[in-house]
């Protein structure tokens, strides 16, 4: 049997997860009471096979029994119960959004505001953190995206790492995004804007990559920037890093960071045990501006 306790933040997108895992055949159960919960693996277990993949939603709804769910896990481990757990993890920025979009006020909030009740869900949920097999950041994913990550650990049994990278092209004149983590400088290389018929062109559009790779400087600076996120990658993910923003910037964000970031890409979404998408963030901003 494999069983799967799915946990985190409230908004976090624990309910979509679950929905998700039932498509992937799992028989899925949420908000058991906590009492509960030790009785209901042991069922699963003498159902002899009946449902062989289980996915047990647990929250801050269960109030002062989550404690008990620590002894729990002790007691699965002592019966070799083997399970996981999968944590749901988003920014307090994304959270707060996503309460006031719904409407909804928080579990532990109250009367009070909604990013009081979010720190104190933070600290009752940490030891559950701590225990988790696999967390996943959904600040910035798309519904399509948690879905392939959640494949990755546990529909094709792939190795995952926790670390979702994002690798973004943007514009200098527009302002260095505030989540990069790591951010690059490619004014050097050739700026196709100069060139009239390619002025209107992406870094999207071979033209554009040609001018842009044009000689060997750009070459070897993917050799060196690729080299180097081969080293600091696996080292992240050993560190604990969830989520890395790689920002590639020229000076309107639309031709040579667009080139970059594509080639950055390429080579890192293949990757083993890493989810990888990339954006644009002001590749048609020039275009808007004129408007």
């Amino acid at each position: 049997m494999k069983l799967v306790v799915v946990t985190g933040m409230s908004g976090a997108g624990k309910t979509v997860a679950l929905k998700m895992m039932e498509d992937m055949g799992y028989y899925c159960v949420d908000n058991l009471p906590i009492p509960l919960v030790e009785k209901f693996a042991q069922l699963i277990l003498d159902s002899h096979g009946q449902h062989d993949h289980v996915a047990l939603g647990i929250d801050i709804r269960s109030g002062e029994d989550l404690s008990l769910v620590g002894r729990i896990f002790d007691s699965w481990q002592q019966l070799s119960i083997a399970y996981e757990v999968l944590f749901l993890e988003a920014s307090d920025q994304v959270l707060v959004k996503r309460y006031k979009e719904t409407r909804r006020s928080h579990p532990l909030s109250g009367a009070g505001r909604v990013d009081q009740g979010i720190a104190k869900e933070r600290e009752k949920l940490a030891f559950l953190k701590r225990k988790a097999d696999f967390i996943i950041d959904t600040s910035k994913l798309l519904t399509k995206e948690l879905r392939q990550e959640l494949e990755k650990i546990f529909k094709e049994d792939g190795d995952f790492d926790n670390l979702f990278v994002t690798v973004l092209s943007f514009g200098f004149k527009y302002g260095i995004p505030s989540d990069a983590d790591l951010v690059f400088d490619v004014r050097f290389l050739p700026n196709p804007y100069y060139v009239e018929e390619l002025r209107a062109g992406t870094g999207e559009e071979r033209e554009v990559q040609e001018y842009v790779m044009q000689g060997s400087t750009a070459e070897i600076f993917l050799k060196k920037l690729t080299d180097m996120l081969d080293f600091l990658i696996p080292n992240y993910v050993l560190e604990g890093k969830n989520q890395l923003v790689i920002g590639i910037g020229c000076t309107g964000g639309k031709h040579r960071s667009v080139t970059i970031a594509g080639a950055l890409y390429e080579h890192l979404k293949d990757r083993e045990g890493l989810g990888v998408k990339i954006e644009h963030r002001d590749i048609d901003n020039d275009n808007k501006r004129k408007k």
